[in-house]
């Protein structure tokens, strides 16, 4: 299948809030959306921060990955996190979340990216197998976060 991958755009902010919110009640993460356009508007708009693609079919949009920038001396150097990557519901189950995975990587080391991380759902077998597959291995630690 022939994919467009396109660095997102002002015009492309509602159709991406819209897949955002489908993404985060997946797993009933809470979606705000007007807080949620602020920081998809500040993100596109500074290329430092990272990176968010539209991914489409010739018919239609797929989905979106989004890359986000960070440096660790751990991981020796720059590093990113691919904080989201999402494919619309009947595009799925058919290897387009590989093939996105795989374009985010490549444009990881283009940018001189060391190191890239991600989460992922225990439950979330498919997913865990393709991370695993790209040689993504968890840790014998945990993610924490503090909300400031």
């Amino acid at each position: 299948m022939s994919l467009e991958f396109r660095l997102a755009g002002p015009e492309d902010i509602e159709q991406i809030l819209d897949m955002m919110e489908d993404f985060y009640a997946i797993d009933l993460y809470p979606f705000n959306r007007e807080e949620t356009r602020i920081n998809v508007e500040k993100f596109i708009a500074d290329p430092g921060l990272g990176r968010l693609w539209v991914v489409s079919t010739p018919e239609a949009v797929a989905g979106y990955a989004v890359l986000t920038f960070g440096y660790s001396f751990e991981f020796k150097g720059r590093d990113a996190f691919v904080d989201e990557l999402y494919v619309v519901p009947e595009q799925r189950s058919k290897g387009l979340g590989a093939v996105i995975l795989d374009y985010v990587l490549d444009q990881a080391r283009a940018a001189g990216i060391k190191a890239v991380h991600l989460e992922v759902e225990k439950h979330n077998e498919k997913a865990n197998r393709l991370y695993r597959s790209r040689q993504f291995e968890a840790h014998k630690r945990a993610l924490m976060t503090k909300w400031l």
